[in-house]
């Protein structure tokens, strides 16, 4: 049995999905019905329901994106860098293992030596570094609470993405913005992201961080390129002439835009296609709202 915390969300609703496509067995834990953010009442649950795995991907993004964090600095703070530390102590307590959703968004640019930053590189975009958003921040404070922690997966996620319209889709918001500012990312496939982190665990993969990104790194030119040559053709862009510009025009907040390597989850087996490969069938099967 699993448990899955935070499936009413956007990266909860596509991993309970995956969950039913895999028949596995699950249980979708409701703050409403058992408050999951309380230990004790956690561990109560892992135990009546014999649960062997447990996945969080319950957190706080903001809405309609990170500036929303810096206004609500109580729930980002509880929801990443709090919660995590209660649900290892549950965890532990009880002997299951465990998954934890956690972001690439701890990172900026790339490497000192050019390459992505890897599972071991100290985050450059967090407190610590006195240079980053409230929300990434507390992503980073998140990590370090698991940095000791035993039989647990760290899934970075990094900018999700799929054939969906929705307001958290990279793609819809690429869709509807017609400003925008250039730069470099590593991104990730919403459903290759699920699938890749319920192999880390059905396939017994070694406990640890992941980059759980599809291969290679995409800037926001190259992406709008694909939407007109796939979907909008029509479809106008224009670019802030600077991340200057875009901070005091579009953003309360410093964005995190960095590239990522994946090769330790690769080794593992488990494959993450292209990233170009993904966006264009993406695009190529697109569903609005």
């Amino acid at each position: 049995m699993i448990l899955l915390l935070g499936s009413t969300g956007y990266v909860g609703g596509a991993f309970q999905k995956r969950l039913d496509e895999l028949k596995m067995p699950y249980r979708a834990l409701s703050r409403a019905e058992h408050d999951y953010t309380d230990r004790d009442t956690l561990i109560k649950v892992i135990r009546d329901s014999k649960a062997t795995f447990l996945i969080n991907s319950a957190g706080y993004t903001g809405k309609p994106n990170v500036d929303a964090c810096e206004l609500h600095k109580s729930d980002c703070l509880d929801g990443n860098a709090v919660l995590p530390g209660t649900v290892r102590s549950a965890c532990e307590h009880t002997g299951i293992s465990w998954g934890h959703v956690s972001s690439g968004c701890i990172y900026t640019g790339r490497r000192d030596d050019g390459q992505g930053f890897t599972e071991t590189d100290t985050p450059n975009f967090s407190f610590r570094t006195n240079n980053c958003s409230w929300y990434s921040g507390c992503k980073a404070l998140g990590e370090e609470v698991l940095d000791d922690s035993q039989n647990t997966y760290v899934w970075r996620l990094r900018i999700p993405f799929d054939h969906q319209d929705s307001p958290r889709n990279y793609l819809s918001k690429l869709v509807r913005y017609e400003r925008l500012l250039q730069a470099e990312n590593s991104i990730s496939h919403l459903e290759e992201f699920v699938s890749a982190c319920i192999a880390c665990w059905t396939k017994r993969a070694p406990f640890g961080t992941y980059n759980v990104t599809n291969t290679g790194s995409v800037t926001t030119k190259q992406v709008t390129e694909l939407i007109q040559k796939h979907l909008l053709p029509e479809k106008k862009y224009d670019f802030f002439d600077s991340e200057a510009e875009f901070m005091q025009v579009a953003a309360k907040t410093p964005r995190s835009n960095c590239v990522m390597d994946n090769s330790k989850l690769l080794a593992t087996g488990i494959q993450m296609r292209d990233v170009e490969e993904a966006i264009v069938q993406s695009l190529r099967d697109w569903k609005s709202e």
